[in-house]
C-alpha cells in the first residue's frame, strides 16, 4: 500500500506542478499548434502498421489533449482544396483499418457537432461499422492506436466531404491477409465508391499477389505513401491504387488561393522495386511504379483536430496528465493529427465528391490541371532527384499535385 500511497503524491504534485494540456488549446478556427515535436499513435503492428501522427504535448512525450476544438477542420480543408459548397449525392466512402474503436460512433457524434456538420449515424443510414466480413459482429478486439486512426480517418471524411456516408471495415489484424480482406468487402458493398487505406509496409515479394484484393475498376482505392520520408511502402506502391503524399498546409493571405503547401518532410516516396509502372504513369527516373501520385495535407504541425476517447485510462484531468506524460494509451477529447493517415482519406473523399472513379488512380494523371502545384521542400536524400524534391510538374513527395477542385478526380 505504501507504493500506491506514493505514486498517488507523485501523480498529485505532477498534476500541480505541470498544466493540463487543455489550458493551451485553440479555438476551432484558430491556427494549427505549430510547435512541439510528434507522437505515433501506437497501433498495434504486425505485417502493415497505421499512418497517423500527433502533437506532442510540450509537457511530456505523450500527444497534447485538448478540451476544445484545435487544429484544422471542415471549413479549412474545404477552403484549401476548393470543394466548398460540392456534394456526394449519396456516395460512400469506405475507410479500411485494422482492429476495432469501440467509441468510433459516438466520437464523430461529438466531431460533427463541434464542427457544425450534420449528423451521420447508423439510425439513420449515413455510417455503418462492420469486421472484415461485412457484418455487424463480431468485430475484432480494441486497440488504443489504431482507434485513434479510425478516428483521424472518420473525421477527415467529415471535414473533406460532409454528406458522404461513411463505412469503416474493421479487420481483425494488421496482417495483409485481413486488410486485404476488408478491402473485398468494402469493395462489394452498395454505394462504395471510393476506399480509403492509411496503413503500410515495406516492399516484400508477397504484395504482387496481395495486389488482386486492390484491382476493383470503377472503386478509386487510395493509400497513404508513408510517413518516414523518402522511401516505398505498399499497398501505396501497389498499381491498382492512387498513392497519397502529404504536405504542409498554411495559410497564405494576399494570394489567390489564400493558401501555400510545400512538401512534408515525412511523406513517403521512391522508386518500387518490385511493382510494375502503370501505363498511365510516364516519370523517367524510374522503371516501375513511382509513389506518390498525388498528395494532400499531413504534417501534423499543421493538421486536423480529431476527437477521440478510447484510452486506458477512463476519461479526466488525470487521465490526460496520464496520457500527457506517456503513461496511459489512447486519446481523450482533441487532439491535433497529421501523417499520410490523412491525406488518403482527404483524397478519398475528393474522389467520391467527384463521382468518377472509372479509371480513378489514371484521372489525376489526365487532368493535371485540375491541381495545384506543390514545387518546393524535399523528404530525404536522393542525389537531388525529383524522386524526394518537389519541383514543377511531376515528382515523387507530391506527385502531380494537391486537389484544386474536383476536375482532376
Amino acid at each position: 500500500m505504501s507504493r500506491l500511497k506514493n505514486l498517488a503524491r507523485v501523480l498529485v504534485a505532477v498534476t500541480l506542478a505541470v498544466p493540463l494540456a487543455a489550458a493551451t488549446t485553440t479555438t476551432a478556427n484558430a491556427a494549427p499548434l505549430l510547435g512541439g515535436g510528434l507522437v505515433d499513435f501506437g497501433c498495434a503492428q504486425a505485417r502493415l502498421h497505421c499512418l497517423g501522427k500527433a502533437i506532442k504535448s510540450p509537457d511530456g512525450p505523450g500527444p497534447l489533449v485538448a478540451a476544445t476544438p484545435v487544429g484544422y477542420g471542415p471549413a479549412e480543408i474545404q477552403a484549401a482544396y476548393g470543394l466548398g459548397g460540392r456534394h456526394a449525392n449519396g456516395r460512400t466512402v469506405a475507410i479500411v483499418d485494422a482492429m476495432d474503436a469501440p467509441t468510433a460512433e459516438s466520437d464523430l457524434a461529438t466531431y460533427r457537432a463541434a464542427r457544425g456538420l450534420a449528423p451521420c449515424t447508423s439510425a439513420d443510414g449515413c455510417f455503418r461499422k462492420v469486421n472484415q466480413h461485412g457484418a455487424a459482429s463480431p468485430l475484432p478486439a480494441p486497440d488504443y492506436g489504431w482507434a485513434e486512426e479510425i478516428s483521424l480517418d472518420l473525421d477527415a471524411v467529415s471535414a473533406t466531404c460532409p454528406d458522404c456516408r461513411i463505412l469503416l471495415v474493421e479487420a481483425d489484424s494488421p496482417d495483409t491477409d485481413p486488410l486485404m480482406t476488408a478491402v473485398d468487402t468494402a469493395a462489394a458493398t452498395p454505394g462504395v465508391v471510393a476506399i480509403s487505406n492509411s496503413y503500410g509496409g515495406d516492399e516484400d515479394p508477397t504484395i504482387t499477389a496481395a495486389d488482386t484484393h486492390l484491382d476493383h475498376p470503377g472503386i478509386a482505392i487510395t493509400a497513404s505513401s508513408g510517413d518516414a520520408g523518402y522511401g516505398v511502402s505498399w499497398p501505396a506502391s501497389s498499381p491498382y491504387v492512387t498513392a497519397v503524399g502529404g504536405t504542409t498546409l498554411k495559410k497564405a493571405a494576399g494570394t489567390s488561393r489564400g493558401w501555400a503547401e510545400t512538401t512534408w518532410s515525412g511523406s513517403g516516396s521512391g522508386c518500387s522495386a518490385l511493382e510494375p509502372k502503370p501505363a498511365w504513369q510516364h516519370d523517367t527516373a524510374c522503371a516501375k511504379r513511382t509513389v506518390a501520385d498525388v498528395a494532400a495535407v499531413a504534417d501534423p504541425k499543421t493538421g486536423l483536430g480529431v476527437y477521440d476517447t478510447y484510452n486506458s485510462c477512463g476519461g479526466g484531468a488525470l487521465c490526460d496528465l496520464l496520457l500527457t506524460l506517456g503513461l496511459a494509451q489512447g486519446a481523450d477529447g482533441w487532439v491535433q493529427v497529421g501523417g499520410t493517415s490523412l491525406s488518403s482519406p482527404v483524397v478519398a473523399s475528393v474522389y467520391a465528391l467527384a463521382g468518377n472513379s472509372v479509371t480513378a488512380a489514371a484521372q489525376p494523371y489526365a487532368h493535371p490541371d485540375g491541381l495545384f502545384d506543390v514545387t518546393s521542400g524535399s523528404n530525404g536524400s536522393c542525389g537531388g532527384s525529383y524522386l524526394c524534391t518537389a519541383g514543377a510538374g511531376y515528382d515523387g513527395p507530391t506527385g502531380l499535385g494537391t486537389p484544386n477542385g474536383i476536375a482532376a478526380f
